[in-house]
């Protein structure tokens, strides 16, 4: 008699109202329809409410049921015992009108609440997949930059007869802002260059990409270190005249916001003369053949700072067996755990150690130097362009 009561004042209240006598009907009316208030009297024939309500709990659903247990028991260990079986609310007997409106409208709004929240979960994953998506995407894309990048540097080693001369360049990133590389500037001459444009990433990748075309060593007539004389043959600017050449350029014309430091070194490999421009990069390193490290240059402004900057050459010499080495604050600013620069004093110490390796294996055993001193943890590119003289010779390649 309560049972249809019940029914009939939920009918009225405009719900849709399925009834069942016992727990067994129940379970069969929920495994075939979406049920989302059940009202359940505690003591039932068969099976209790209780034993519904856990068996209701273990059903698989796509949404959540609210259930409230209709009973006369008010013993707090009983209605925790009802809490344990899955049961959100009681209702005491006699069943109050006004009471059990009150308690379906806080069902409703349970319901609503976990609807809104299964929406806005689903949205959330759907923009979680799209951006998974859109950040393997990039991954791809900056793989493929990475190496595009890393071919600009088509020969990291290279014999000049009277010199040799051997390239770095590790990204902190997939991309990074520097450049290193050399030129043939005629039979007897070289250029070296280093390049750290400010900023990661690919912005500063895409300006390293554009200089690299600037400064070619495949084709002369794009290189804009060089000039052609009138007798068809080519010649180099002075490097503090080129120095204000890519000021000018990048300020005029490259319209960015970039800017780099810059070491560009013109090595004569017959006598050994270097004359030399630094702007705002570190300062380049002379190893003598008795071990011994000198430092050079007076720093500089960077290249694109200020309108009409003005740079200054400088120059030395090297003597059979001395090697001129042209790094970037990468490494010169590497970190230990402490967050104690390397600096110049400890470079100095680094190739001391290192005197009697050449080539690549020097700048090999290099970064692995650097790696021990800031715990494998690089937070910046490393580039280097590592020249060691060994005397003029017959021929030069």
């Amino acid at each position: 008699m309560q049972r249809r009561i019940l029914a009939a004042q939920l009918a009225r209240a405009g719900y849709k109202v399925l009834e069942a006598a016992t727990g067994e009907e129940a379970m069969q009316i929920c495994a075939s329809a979406p049920v989302d208030l059940i009202l359940s009297d505690w003591v039932m024939p068969g099976m209790s409410g209780l034993d519904f309500c856990r068996a209701f709990r273990a059903m698989p659903r796509d949404g959540y049921g609210y259930f409230i247990l209709l009973t006369s028991k008010t013993e707090k260990g009983e209605v925790a015992q009802g809490l344990q079986s899955g049961a959100d609310d009681f209702l005491a007997k006699p069943v109050n009108g006004d009471e059990l409106r009150a308690r379906l409208a806080a069902g409703e709004r349970i319901l609503r609440m976990e609807a809104e929240l299964k929406a806005k979960n689903r949205l959330v994953s759907a923009t979680l997949d799209e951006l998974q998506r859109v950040y393997d995407s990039v991954g791809r894309d900056l793989c493929e930059a990475q190496k595009l990048q890393q071919s600009l540097l088509k020969e990291r080693h290279r014999s000049f007869g009277s010199a040799e001369v051997s390239l770095l360049l590790r990204p902190s990133g997939h991309v990074g802002g520097d450049l290193v590389g050399y030129f043939p500037i005629n039979a007897r001459r070289v250029g070296l260059f280093g390049i750290d444009v400010s900023g990661h990433g690919i912005t500063s990748a895409l300006m390293t990409a554009r200089l690299a075309g600037y400064l070619s060593g495949s084709s002369p007539e794009q290189n804009i270190a060089l000039v052609q004389t009138e007798y068809g043959i080519y010649d180099a600017r002075p490097p503090h005249e080129l120095a204000a050449y890519l000021n000018s350029l990048v300020l005029e014309e490259m319209q960015t916001e970039s800017y780099f430091t810059l070491i560009y070194a013109d090595v004569d490999l017959i006598n050994g003369k270097v004359e030399m421009v630094q702007a705002g990069h570190p300062h380049p390193a002379v190893q003598r053949a008795d071990g011994t490290v000198e430092y050079l240059g007076r720093g500089g402004l960077p290249v694109g700072l200020i309108e009409g900057a003005e740079f200054d050459s400088f120059f030395t010499t090297l003597q059979p067996g001395d090697r001129l080495f042209l790094m970037s604050d990468g490494i010169t600013e590497a970190e230990d755990q402490r967050g104690t620069l390397l600096g110049e004093t400890g470079l100095r110490e680094i190739m001391v150690r290192s005197a009697a390796l050449r080539g690549e294996a020097f700048l090999e055993s290099l970064m692995w130097d650097l790696n021990a001193f800031a715990g494998g943890d690089l937070g910046d590119d490393v580039s280097a362009v590592f020249f060691e003289y060994d005397g003029a010779k017959e021929n030069v390649g």
